[in-house]
Formats: structure tokens, C-alpha cells, sequence
């Protein structure tokens, strides 16, 4: 039986391109599922997700926001009472120490304000390219790929790149979509992440973009039991946030889940 034919990069960038837009459909509110209010809190709250849901860290900002309500303060952290208010994201006094450092870094290089540049930003404790792409992103409108190990797994499993490496998957999957599209692209493959697209157990069979995945089959490909592993319940409202949007992220007609499931760390 002859092999299959290598896919060209132009059939790579259509398909690609086409997974996109499909994605758009069936995440049409995605975004980041971190509450927050400014550049700040988004920067801190990117650093305290680190190997745990985005869920435990919604818990614990409210009170850490109300005590720390900018860098100033947040330098000024006595370690004891920081890491009593953080210690359900795990990792607490590692993670007390970098939001302590980069408030600190902020207040003494920046003003006290959350820089606009990617060369700054990772300069600060704490702070790699993912999580200055997410708080560019997100707080600046500035386009960039957040690579997680949801983005980097799903990168992989649609062929778009064999690179393990996180900045290299940036700089290859980039390279086959507008940079315009990056941010929300970013959101899109998250969310299929989390939900769908699993590590350990795919739900090939209720997977929106199947006919468009060279790794179909490697997950639950009969479709009664892949709809039992989504995780939300492909639900209207994100299973992570405190503070959902208004819309509802899903126009599939099924029934909020509010049950969040504990995910991959996103250091």
C-alpha cells in the first residue's frame, strides 16, 4: 500500500487556517479564563497559574488583590501572610517569591506599571514569553501565542508542528497564521484543550474538527463514550472563571457545568 503524501505547507497553512475558523465556531466567547481587572492582577495571576487550574487561582485573587491592589504594595509583602493567602494554587512560598521580585522589579524599572514590551516584561521574575504573550494580549491587544502544554499539545496533534520546544512551536505555528489571529488562536486551542482534546484521553469521537485532525483515533473514538471525557460539558459558561462574561462561550445548546477539572500547569 503506497504511503501518504507529505502534506505541502500551503495544504498545511489552509488546513490549519480552516481548524481556526472552525474552532471560532465552537468557541466563539473563547478568551482567558483568568479573572482580573488590569494589567496587574492579569500579570500576577498568569505567574500564581503555574502547575495548577485557573479556578484555584480565582479563589484565592480577590483577597489577594484586596490586600495587594498594585505593585507598591505588593513589594512591600510580609512572605508569612503572602504565602497564607496563596497557598491553595501550590507552590506557595516559590510563587510568593516571584510576584514579590517582579512587584518589586516593576516598582524599580517600570514605574510601578506593567510594561508593553515583550523584552521587558520577561526581564521580570517569574515572567517567560508565554506569560507575556497572555498579559500583551489580553491587556494590550498586542498579538501573540501563548504556549502552554494545551497549545503545544494540540499544535502537535494537528501536525502543525513536531516541535517540543515551546518557543519554536510559537515561531512555526506562527508562521501559518495571520498575526492578527494570534491571540484569539491562542484562546481557541486552549479551550479545545481543556476541553476535548485531553492528554491522556482525547474525546476523538465528539471532536468538532475531526475530519481536519491527522491524529484522530489516538482518544475515545466512539461517540457515547468521547462525549462522557468533555470536560464543562462543552458548557455555555467556562469552567474556570469566578467572574464568567456575559455571553456564553458555547452556542451548542447544552447545559452549564460549573464543575471546573484540575488541568495541566501552564509554566
Amino acid at each position: 500500500m503506497p504511503s501518504k503524501k507529505p502534506e505541502s505547507q500551503v495544504a498545511k497553512v489552509r488546513r490549519a487556517r480552516r481548524i481556526n475558523r472552525e474552532l471560532g465556531e465552537l468557541y466563539p466567547g473563547a478568551h482567558c479564563e483568568l479573572d482580573y481587572e488590569n494589567a496587574f492582577q492579569l500579570l500576577v495571576a498568569v505567574v500564581l497559574s503555574a502547575q495548577t487550574t485557573d479556578r484555584s487561582v480565582n479563589n484565592v485573587t480577590p483577597a489577594l488583590f484586596a490586600r495587594y491592589p498594585d505593585a507598591e504594595a505588593l513589594a512591600q509583602a510580609q512572605a508569612a501572610e503572602l504565602e497564607e493567602i496563596i497557598r491553595p494554587t501550590g507552590f506557595f512560598r516559590a510563587k510568593a517569591r516571584s510576584i514579590t521580585g517582579l512587584a518589586q522589579a516593576l516598582c524599580d524599572k517600570f514605574g510601578g506599571q506593567v510594561p508593553r514590551k515583550q523584552a521587558d516584561l520577561v526581564t521580570l521574575p517569574g515572567v517567560g514569553r508565554k506569560t507575556a504573550n497572555v498579559v500583551l494580549g489580553e491587556a494590550y491587544g498586542v498579538p501573540g501565542i501563548s504556549v502552554d502544554t494545551h497549545f503545544g499539545r494540540l499544535s502537535r496533534r494537528f501536525g502543525w508542528t513536531a516541535e517540543e520546544d515551546p518557543v519554536k512551536v510559537e515561531h512555526e505555528v506562527g508562521a501559518l497564521f495571520p498575526k492578527k489571529d494570534w491571540t484569539l488562536l491562542s484562546h481557541r486551542v486552549i479551550f479545545h484543550g481543556r476541553r476535548v482534546c485531553h492528554a491522556r484521553k482525547p474525546a476523538c469521537g465528539a471532536c468538532g474538527i475531526a475530519a481536519l485532525c491527522p491524529s484522530y483515533g489516538e482518544g475515545e473514538t466512539d461517540p457515547e463514550k468521547a462525549r462522557k471525557l468533555l470536560k464543562y460539558e462543552l458548557a455555555g459558561q467556562p469552567g474556570q472563571r469566578l467572574k464568567p462574561p456575559a455571553k456564553p462561550v458555547l452556542a451548542t445548546g447544552a447545559a452549564p457545568d460549573d464543575g471546573a477539572a484540575p488541568r495541566e500547569g501552564t509554566a
